[in-house]
């Protein structure tokens, strides 16, 4: 694959190294929207920040170029990219993690969300940590975490940096120097806490989960997810 790689930062230069280890060229190195001609690729993969995304996505989708989309802080905009992508037949896939370990973790935390739901005596909260250099807070992971629990729970809605209460589900995020990502989910009553944890060691898995997703949508047309590209790879 010729790949336009949308965001030339951390995780930019690990997803470049994992593409070439694979087979694949880089065409396209973008640092900043409006500067890079898209029909040189054959898919993009946008890791850019929140204000470049919702443009890098969508011009994408209306040249036809297949995108797949790691960055969170945007999607206040999700809904008007399905339409576009709907509307030109486009190929697009976002995910708030592409990690595979993270993806488990997230079924795992709707299950034990929906055990939890019945025993009203634990309060829940989440905790993120990340480096310093990440713009956006809470992180698009503990937003999924969240809305999984919102799910399969009585909770109301999240609030960043705030405590849990009855209807709230409190999310703290912390930024830590060269933290790759923690997510911690945390359920505690007066006689026992039960803690469930992702810890990323590297950039890495990310990488190539980005990677891997952008093989798999190539020929594709529609709206997908990362538990798609499992569902495949799994079933």
């Amino acid at each position: 694959m010729k790949i336009a790689l949308l965001g030339y930062g951390r995780m930019g230069k690990e997803i470049e190294k994992i593409a070439v280890q694979r087979g694949h060229a880089i065409v396209i190195k973008a640092v900043q929207k409006n500067t890079y001609d898209i029909t040189d690729a054959d898919i993009a993969i946008d890791f850019s920040t929140p204000e470049s995304a919702f443009y890098n996505i969508s011009h994408c989708i209306t040249h036809n170029i297949p995108v797949v989309s790691g960055t969170t802080g945007w999607l206040a905009h999700y809904k008007d990219i399905v339409a576009l992508c709907t509307e030109k037949k486009g190929s697009f896939l976002y995910a708030s993690n592409f990690s595979l370990g993270v993806n488990i973790f997230f079924e795992l935390n709707k299950k034990l969300a929906n055990i939890m739901r019945n025993f009203k005596n634990y309060s829940v909260d989440i905790e993120e940590i990340h480096h310093v250099h990440k713009v956006d807070a809470p992180s698009g992971t503990a937003i999924t975490l969240a809305e999984g629990i919102l799910e399969n729970s009585s909770l109301s809605e999240w609030k960043l940096n705030t405590a849990s209460t009855e209807s709230i589900l409190g999310i703290t995020a912390k930024r830590i120097p060269e933290v790759p990502g923690t997510h911690t989910i945390q359920y505690e009553s007066s006689v026992d806490t039960i803690t469930t944890t992702h810890t990323a060691h590297s950039r890495e898995g990310f990488a190539l989960g980005a990677v891997i997703a952008a093989e798999w949508l190539l020929h594709k047309k529609g709206v997908y997810t990362m538990k798609d590209v499992l569902h495949e790879a799994l079933s």
